[in-house]
This record gives structure tokens, C-alpha cells and sequence, in this order.
């Protein structure tokens, strides 16, 4: 009886969209144009092609996973961030756990120093790319430098033949401390907005998914910025509490991986994606098993130490109901 009920509850009409931070997927050969070296074999890290094959394949298996107990299915499109170029995107759907899934890539080299870009992975047979390009985040310092970020990835395509508008971001970090910082993020929600503001002079009520690693949680400034004057709607503001998250720091969770969506999706009508819900994939083989982080995300490093985990995160993801 119980195996009728799983049964029951998986659903071919659902179609998952995920965001993973990857935590530093970078290959092993040194880039002379970044601040790569620390993940080179010579580097302090000790990057090796044994622990990055590792890597990939524990990734892989997370993506294929995510989803998959209700959908009976891997993710349809999962945007990624922390790649350092387009061969470890094309590494990571080559790894076993998803060579099987026709997956494609869409991923432009951003201006980072370090080197980390976002990149949108699809399924081919779900998802069709109609037009793509890099949204550039231009940031000038107090002292009139320009700090060079990552680029919002734009991707419009069409998802079951409905019109969908994708950004992946991964916003300006809180190194120098949040405050300092925040103007910048703040910027990155109004350099998305104009965007946004461009494609609804030619589009009426467009289809927005917009996920990324916003390094601000669902109440801060700048996520609130974007969603002001905009039709997105946050599931994620339901999932972050004292002891849920989908990244840990000095043992407080946050919750800056976040897939807001407009309202379009709480629509039912026929040939359309309606919302049905969000989660955090925070399975318990993603997660320290032991000792003072118990329970927190299995990383790869803990600083300088190689402990051999997936990424410092949890996936995020939401499902969609195609209305047939």
C-alpha cells in the first residue's frame, strides 16, 4: 500500500527549477588572467585532478537528484554559480550521474578577478534557449575604481513551449562586511529591474524566474528593492528559520539562495506552468554527519582543509505544474 502511495504522489506533470551554489568549481590549470592559483596543484589548496573529478561527480549526483522524489524526474533548469569557465560546466554534465540526461549549457566568462561565472544548465527536451546574453553589473567603488563582478545571466527560452525570462545571479559578496557592502547589491536589483523594465515594453505580463546566491536574505534591502514595483513573488521567505537555511556561517543559517518567480505562475490555465511548491534540498547526504557542524553543509574545504564535501550550500528549487 505504501509503494501505491509513492506511486500516486509522483507526478510527470511537475517540472523542477533549482539554484546551486557550486562552491569553486574550478579546473586545475592555472589561468594567468585570475586569481586562480590557489586551486591549481601547486596552490595552497593542493587542487589536484583526483579531488576535482571527486567533486564533479558528488555534484552531479546532487543535481540529479534534486526533485526527483515527486517529479520522477532531474531538474528541467538549474542555474549554477562559483564556475570558472565553460569546460567545468561541460565537466560536470559529463560526469556519470547525469551523461545519461541530455543536458546543455548556457554560460558567458564574466569580469571577476577570481574567475566565477554563472551558468544556466537544461534539459534539451524540455527547455528550448531562444536568446541569451550577459547583463553587466557596474559597480564604482567610494574611491572611483570600478569593482568587477559577476555579470546576471539573461536567458529567454521556452519551457513546454510557455515563454519563460530566466536571470541567474550570484550578487556582490559581504567580504568587507554587510553594510559596506550593500549598496552594491542594491545595484544589482536595479540594474535587474531596468532590465526587466526593457522586456515589458515589448512583452505583456512576461514569465519571470529569477535565482540566484543574492548574499542578502529574503528581507534585506536589496531583495525587497527588487521586488518593489515588480510582479515576483519570494516562496523562499517561508523556509528560512533558527534552523533551516541553505548556507551556515558561525552557526546561523541564512537563506541567500533564493528562486523568486512572477505572479504569472499562480495562474492555472491550459498549455501553462503554474507554481506548485518550494524547499531547500538539504538531504541528509549533503550535510556534516558529526562534531560542532553537525547537520551544516558538507563542503569541500574547511579553509585550508580538504575535507571532501559537495559545496557550502544547499540547493534550492521550486516545481512547477504544467496545466495540460
Amino acid at each position: 500500500m505504501f509503494l501505491s502511495f509513492l506511486k500516486r504522489k509522483k507526478s510527470n506533470s511537475l517540472s523542477t527549477i533549482a539554484f546551486y551554489n557550486l562552491e569553486n568549481l574550478f579546473d586545475t590549470k592555472d589561468d594567468k588572467n585570475t586569481l586562480d592559483d590557489d586551486f591549481t596543484p601547486r596552490g595552497f589548496k593542493k587542487w589536484s585532478e583526483k579531488r576535482y573529478k571527486r567533486k564533479l561527480y558528488k555534484l552531479a549526483k546532487t543535481i540529479s537528484e534534486i526533485g526527483k522524489i515527486s517529479a520522477n524526474k532531474p531538474p528541467v533548469l538549474v542555474g549554477v554559480a562559483e564556475v570558472e569557465n565553460k569546460a567545468v560546466v561541460q565537466d560536470l554534465i559529463d560526469a556519470q550521474p547525469l551523461q545519461s540526461i541530455d543536458y546543455g549549457f548556457v554560460h558567458y566568462d564574466s569580469p571577476d578577478e577570481r574567475g566565477i561565472d554563472t551558468a544556466l544548465i537544461y534539459h534539451k527536451p524540455s527547455f528550448k534557449v531562444l536568446h541569451s546574453e550577459p547583463i553587466t553589473l557596474l559597480l564604482i567603488e567610494k574611491n572611483g575604481v570600478r569593482d568587477t563582478t559577476r555579470d546576471i545571466l539573461y536567458v529567454k527560452g521556452e519551457l513546454n513551449g510557455e515563454e519563460l525570462h530566466v536571470f541567474v545571479n550570484h550578487w556582490p559578496s559581504r567580504r568587507d562586511g554587510d553594510q559596506e557592502t550593500g549598496f552594491k547589491r542594491v545595484k544589482a536589483a536595479q540594474t535587474l529591474k531596468e532590465f526587466m523594465s526593457q522586456i515589458e515594453m515589448d512583452t505583456i505580463n512576461p514569465n519571470y524566474i529569477v535565482m540566484g546566491d543574492f548574499n542578502d536574505g529574503p528581507f534585506e534591502k536589496s531583495i525587497t528593492t527588487l521586488m518593489e514595483d515588480t510582479t515576483l513573488y519570494n516562496p523562499m521567505e517561508k523556509l528560512l528559520t533558527e534552523e533551516r537555511g541553505s548556507a551556515n556561517y558561525k552557526r546561523s543559517w541564512s537563506l541567500f539562495d533564493q528562486i523568486l518567480f512572477s505572479h504569472n505562475f499562480f495562474n492555472y490555465e491550459k498549455g501553462t506552468h503554474s507554481f506548485a511548491h518550494a524547499n531547500i534540498f538539504d538531504e541528509k547526504f549533503l550535510k556534516e554527519i558529526k562534531g560542532k557542524y553537525s547537520g551544516s553543509p558538507y563542503r569541500t574545504y574547511a579553509g585550508r582543509k580538504y575535507i571532501g564535501g559537495y559545496s557550502d550550500h544547499f540547493p534550492v528549487y521550486i516545481q512547477l505544474k504544467y496545466n495540460k
